[in-house]
């Protein structure tokens, strides 16, 4: 159960990460490319912002789903 537990947790963090990366590439200016490795960070992390941003649309300029995704992922690999 310790080792099922551990996996969940490393994937947890795995997925902030993925999201933090998202958002580096938005910032640098990074447009969705063919990069696959690019292309893999934009499809995993927009089926976690996605649902997010139906309910808390960006103020502006300014996109705080990634910092909620974040929050809710890090409660969660706390949790486990």
């Amino acid at each position: 159960m310790g080792i099922i537990l551990g996996l969940v947790s490393y994937a947890l963090r795995a997925l902030i990460w993925i999201v933090v990366f998202r958002v580096i590439l938005e910032w640098l200016g990074v447009a969705y490319g063919k990069n696959p490795i690019q292309q893999l960070i934009y499809e995993i992390s927009e089926t976690m912002l996605a649902p997010v941003r139906k309910i808390l649309p960006p103020f502006g300029m300014f996109d705080f789903s990634p910092v909620i995704v974040i929050i809710v992922l890090e409660l969660l690999a706390r949790i486990i």
